[in-house]
């Protein structure tokens, strides 16, 4: 079928929840994708930062096709002969005593929000002899942020289409401004547990916080015994040039949320990671999930992590990301208000007066470079850690062409 037969039947038979670029894609090796009419183009977007390896890196194909000849699902009701290992990875890789696995980065999201939740009622309540009742525990989040799209999360979201009819929702967050350290100390409140924050807002336009406000957060944290949760399912496993970004400010969370990459672009993983005394809380049969730390999963994510370890990944995206970032800032184009980004998580934003991103990323498809507007301004730029300088330079020169419209 040809590109537009296949988009009308997917509009015709599917929900409107996306408005995709007029883009129909078939395969992918590294950074480069090839629609169905044979048309190549550079993946600029790496599924939100899912694809940190490249699209169908060969050890983790090799890895999950072997796998899928041996076992591919237990459920947790029973052990499984992978999932032991991939834990052990995580919590060395994170530093961490305990890693929960689950699917989507929804899910991990949840899942922190009962973990911390149940750690202020069995550990810090009782141990400050505090008068918090049984559900009041708050959980404190930022403006702009983006965690997920369930209920709960869309809950405490500040974006009011994330919301709109699709209420009531939970209590127990409190809303601040991000960037703010000044902000969290006053929000503080004797109910609170946890602060759950992105250490850099990736779909809320690539905002990057002043220097120090990640370390004076957890330093609040610490002083009130509230959980330092990183939400670093886009932002983790190199993407930000470290493994973490909250080592941009040698910063140590009390959890980290991953997803997105720890699956390497072919299988949903994801997990919390944090120490026994969090992590004990759960008990059997407090929290669970079918697919959650099957084997096909755990190999997908050992798979995943060892190419990041083994091509030192982070160190690329800073490489890289450097070369690039400095390339785009010199781009004199009158559509252009700001250019930000760390490692190779880039956005260029671009003036309201000129427009919205969108028509900017229709013509950047149209030269070969896949890219997608966030928050109606913004251009992020994303490709797969394992981008080449020459690839960059293929890139600029469209990019350039686009913005000098």
């Amino acid at each position: 079928m040809r590109s537009d037969e296949i988009i009308r039947v997917t509009d015709a038979f599917g929900a409107r929840n996306y408005l995709p670029l007029p883009v129909v894609l078939e395969r992918g090796e590294g950074v480069w994708v090839w629609d169905v009419e044979g048309n190549k183009y550079m993946d600029m977007l790496s599924s939100y930062s899912a694809l940190n390896q490249g699209h169908r890196h060969k050890d983790i194909i090799d890895a999950t096709k072997k796998q899928l000849d041996r076992l591919t699902l237990t459920s947790r009701a029973f052990y499984n002969d992978k999932l032991g290992e991939f834990q052990k990875k995580v919590c060395e890789l994170t530093k961490m005593e305990k890693m929960l696995p689950m699917n989507t980065g929804a899910e991990a999201v949840e899942t922190a929000i009962k973990a911390v939740r149940k750690w202020g009622y069995l550990r810090k309540f009782k141990m400050q002899n505090a008068k918090c009742k049984m559900n009041n525990a708050e959980i404190i989040v930022c403006e702009n942020n983006f965690h997920g799209r369930t209920t709960t999360i869309v809950g405490f979201s500040s974006e009011s289409q994330y919301k709109f009819g699709f209420g009531p929702f939970a209590p127990g967050f409190k809303m601040i401004p991000y960037n703010n350290s000044s902000a969290l100390k006053n929000a503080i409140t004797d109910n609170t547990v946890g602060f759950l924050v992105e250490p850099i807002q990736g779909e809320g336009g690539i905002i990057i916080p002043e220097p120090g406000y990640l370390r004076e957060c957890k330093k609040i944290c610490e002083q009130n015994n509230v959980l330092f949760i990183a939400d670093e399912i886009q932002t983790g496993l190199g993407r930000t040039g470290r493994m973490f970004a909250c080592e941009w400010e040698d910063v140590k969370p009390d959890m980290y949320i991953l997803g997105k990459a720890l699956g390497g672009g072919i299988y949903p993983v994801s997990c919390i990671a944090c120490n026994s005394e969090i992590m004990d809380v759960f008990t059997p049969g407090d929290h669970g999930s079918t697919f959650g730390g099957n084997p096909l999963a755990a190999v997908v994510g050992i798979a995943s992590l060892d190419v990041i370890i083994n091509l030192n990944l982070p160190k690329r995206a800073e490489e890289m990301g450097n070369y690039f970032l400095e390339d785009l800032k010199k781009i004199k184009s009158d559509y252009i208000k700001e250019v930000r980004g760390r490692g190779l998580l880039i956005g260029i934003e671009v003036k309201k007066e000129k427009g919205t991103a969108r028509p900017i990323c229709e013509r950047l498809a149209k030269e070969g470079v896949l890219a997608k507007e966030t928050h109606e301004q913004v251009v992020r730029f994303a490709p797969p850690l394992t981008i080449e300088k020459e690839e960059i330079d293929w890139a600029l020169e469209r990019i350039k062409k686009v913005f000098g419209l």
